[in-house]
């Protein structure tokens, strides 16, 4: 039995690591993405088809 808790609480700990790690790229990559898109309609003016 004690196997098996030791198990779980490793599986636990790891899926909150995981879980942390997503949730900070998340935020980066949608950082990322508004503020190109502000600087791409801050330069719209410069773009000529």
């Amino acid at each position: 039995m004690e196997r098996v808790y030791k198990t779980m609480r490793n599986t636990g700990a790891i899926s909150i690591a995981v879980g942390i790690v997503v949730a900070v790229i998340g935020i980066t990559a949608g950082t990322v993405a508004i503020v190109s898109g502000a600087i791409l309609l801050k330069r719209k003016s410069e773009i000529t088809f």
